[in-house]
């Protein structure tokens, strides 16, 4: 049958949930979307008959985001520090963006997909999220069923080396994220190492365009000193918090005194604490979530930030 109209805006959601899982990254998701969008209209005017309107939509835009990851690659491989996912609030308004939450979509495990070529996180995640047969897979990516398998068993060996397993009930812990965050927009160094997991480790990402670490933090005392530290300069310069999650995660966004947003701050719990911190502060990473401060100015140029 043709796709056109409802039909066609019924099938971005499952388009865009595919883009953004492979790509990590809301702009490039839309921009996949919008050109799987363009083909389906294509084929439509075209008159042409699609017998599965979900598996065309799902074939094309898996084979654009696998074209997107490729040119990438480089960039990637050179990018300036940790790489983290553009953020995605959960209470995000795009029709195309309401997609359902799960560990796949949190912020620490899209980093992790980061150790798979473009051809083994297609496979991972449709066999895996998506739960597409092998047949169908193949299909998908322009490879025979054995080689989907061989691919889907070294993915998830890759995976596995450094996955961290969370437990979702403590995500929704509210008392545990309140005494988190609590402790965090206090800057209180003694209530954090309490809240913080004694192997934590702490992310940031500025890619070169903000001021942040550019190696991993570990350890309970050094992450809590660290944060203090930031959020006492934050404040004296104005800074305000608002809580809001991301990617199914409690998140805490920071913005200037002109309200500008200056960074996410992602975080993970397990067994009762925070095991996995995020700081995403690369300006290009924040853009789709309105106006974007100067964090370099506010800072005063310290890339420890």
């Amino acid at each position: 049958m043709a796709i056109a109209g409802e039909a066609q805006d019924a099938l971005r959601p499952l388009m865009f949930s595919i883009a953004y899982r492979m790509l990590g990254s809301v702009v490039e998701a839309e921009d996949v979307v919008q050109d799987a969008y363009v083909r389906l209209q294509e084929r439509h005017a075209a008159g042409e008959t699609i017998d599965n309107p979900d598996a065309f939509a799902v074939t094309i835009t898996t084979r654009l985001a696998i074209d997107v990851l490729r040119s990438a690659r480089r960039n990637r491989e050179v990018y300036i520090g940790p790489w983290m996912p553009e953020p995605l609030p959960d209470d995000d308004e795009d029709p195309a963006h309401r997609i359902e939450r799960d560990e796949t979509l949190s912020f620490a495990f899209l980093a992790v997909l980061e150790r798979l070529g473009p051809v083994e996180r297609a496979v991972f995640l449709l066999r895996e999220v998506f739960a597409y047969d092998y047949a169908t897979i193949a299909d998908i990516v322009g490879r025979d069923e054995a080689a989907c398998r061989q691919i889907q068993h070294r993915a998830k060996q890759r995976i596995a080396e450094g996955r961290v397993r969370f437990d979702g009930s403590a995500d929704r812990d509210t008392a545990l994220t309140d005494a988190f965050f609590a402790a965090l927009e206090a800057g209180d160094v003694d209530r954090l190492v309490v809240a913080l997991a004694d192997d934590v480790v702490f992310y940031g990402d500025g890619g070169g365009r903000a001021p942040a670490i550019r190696r991993p933090m570990h350890g309970a005392v050094a992450v809590a000193r660290f944060l203090g530290g930031l959020v006492r300069r934050g404040t004296r310069a104005g800074v305000r918090f608002e809580r809001r999650s991301v990617n199914g995660a409690p998140a805490l966004w920071v913005r200037g005194a002109d309200g500008a947003l200056l960074s996410i701050v992602m975080v993970e719990f397990d067994s009762g604490s925070a095991q996995v911190i995020a700081n995403q502060l690369n300006p290009d990473k924040l853009g789709h979530l309105g106006e974007v401060g100067d964090l370099f100015a506010l800072m005063g140029g310290d890339p420890a930030a």
